[in-house]
């Protein structure tokens, strides 16, 4: 294990969440830019596209100069420890490969590649992490995954492997859960911990095996988790407690997928499975839907003291379990930001036995769009802009879980609860 300290390069700490009392402090000359503090730890989150064109090399120059000029901005010295990057040519990803291992040396930061377009056409974007400040400590197991301790808690975080080749979405989702649970053991968890799941599938409203790729990867997923007893409330398990999740399409016939763990001793720490009172429950959906129901929450929270983040899971225009708005993508975008608004509402968080929480859209410290259409990209992100305000955000072109929907929005947000609150 090594520990951060202030001015030392750390690249290879693992991508972290501030779990220590921490609040959002904004930077006008710095869009795209928030992070948590003050307190013993500090999250930063970025999103990066570059403003020119050109090939791959110009684009990323520029990106990894206006990362290291954004990050100078940040008040303590933090470190890159998560790269999520969003490619709109599969065959980029060996000179991006190449260009990152010059600049960050033999070890870069854990990182993910997403084989989906850009929305404004650039070669690529970065979704960023960073962590620094108090006591942070972290072990590498590979190339593709990493322990952070943090204020008495521990994260593993598995980026997964870019997808290659082809093959039925059911093989290829038990394939790479399988080699997630091998790595996560590697990192001394076990799936259990598993709070968070990401499953870029290519071809995902394909037709297989009598139905789509997406119900093959419920199926598969289905079976993978028949016996894992997932324990989010810390030992109060339930049957619907589900790590959040997003499966979204990519290019390609392949499959990646990533997750993170989190483990604590501390008695004071909750973590709480969200259902939307506007939606089904996607674990309770009918056969007509998907032969086996997506097995996730809508949102998973962590709380503690007088904060809470919450990991909002893929979320799209479905009302209770209807598809709604179809063929308008500006007002499938409204009710999909809709549904969100509600899941962190203050009084959701009250249906779950918690009270004092003041979440809000205002809160959200990234958010991720993807949008069917290229077209509908201007007028779906003005929405969001509308709606979240300036938060770092990322814009990629993806096909979603149903034909009919165009829009999906995930997101992370953070946000206070007041004093003398329950529900710890």
């Amino acid at each position: 294990m090594a520990s951060t300290s202030s001015g030392a390069r750390t690249d290879e700490i693992a991508r972290g969440v501030s779990f220590s009392a921490s609040v959002r402090l904004s930077f006008s000359a710095s869009p795209g830019l928030t992070f948590t503090g003050p307190g013993a730890s500090m999250r930063v989150l970025l999103a990066l596209e570059p403003g020119g064109r050109g090939d791959l090399s110009r684009q990323l120059e520029e990106i990894l100069s206006a990362m290291q000029a954004k990050l100078e901005k940040v008040p303590k010295p933090v470190a890159i420890i998560m790269l999520t990057i969003f490619l709109r040519d599969p065959g980029d990803l060996k000179e991006c490969k190449r260009m990152l291992a010059a600049h960050y040396g033999p070890e870069p930061p854990v990182t993910s590649y997403v084989f989906q377009p850009p929305c404004s056409g650039a070669a690529l974007a970065i979704e960023v992490c960073a962590v620094g400040g108090g006591s942070v400590s972290a072990e590498r197991f590979g190339a593709r995954t990493l322990a952070l301790s943090c204020d008495g808690a521990r994260q593993v975080y598995y980026a997964g492997a870019a997808p290659e080749g082809a093959g039925s979405a059911y093989g290829q989702t038990l394939h790479a859960l399988e080699e997630m649970r091998l790595a996560l053991k590697a990192a001394g968890t076990g799936f259990e911990n598993v709070v968070r799941t990401w499953f870029y599938l290519g071809g995902i409203t394909e037709r297989e095996s009598g139905t789509d790729r997406y119900r093959e990867l419920n199926r598969a997923r289905t079976d993978f988790y028949r016996d894992i007893r997932f324990r989010p409330s810390q030992g109060r398990w339930t049957e619907s407690a589900f790590p959040s999740s997003t499966c979204i399409g990519a290019e390609g016939s392949g499959l990646a997928a990533g997750c993170f763990t989190f483990e604590t001793k501390r008695k004071e720490v909750l973590l709480l499975p969200l259902e939307n009172p506007l939606q089904t429950p996607a674990y309770s959906y009918r056969s007509a839907y998907s032969a086996q129901s997506p097995k996730f929450s809508r949102a998973m929270s962590l709380v503690l003291g007088g904060r809470v983040t919450a990991w909002v899971s893929g979320t799209a225009s479905i009302v209770d379990s209807e598809s709604r708005h179809h063929g308008d993508a500006e007002r499938q975008t409204m009710q999909t930001i809709d549904n969100i608004e509600r899941l962190v509402s203050g009084e959701n968080f009250s249906s779950h036995g918690v009270t004092g929480v003041n979440g809000s859209l205002g809160d959200f410290r990234g958010i991720r769009v993807y949008i069917k259409r290229p077209e509908d990209f201007m007028r779906c992100k003005a929405v969001c802009e509308s709606r979240f305000g300036p938060v770092p955000a990322i814009y990629a072109v993806a096909d979603v879980c149903r034909p009919e929907l165009l829009v999906e929005i995930e997101g992370v947000a953070s946000f206070t609860r007041s004093r003398g609150a329950s529900g710890e």
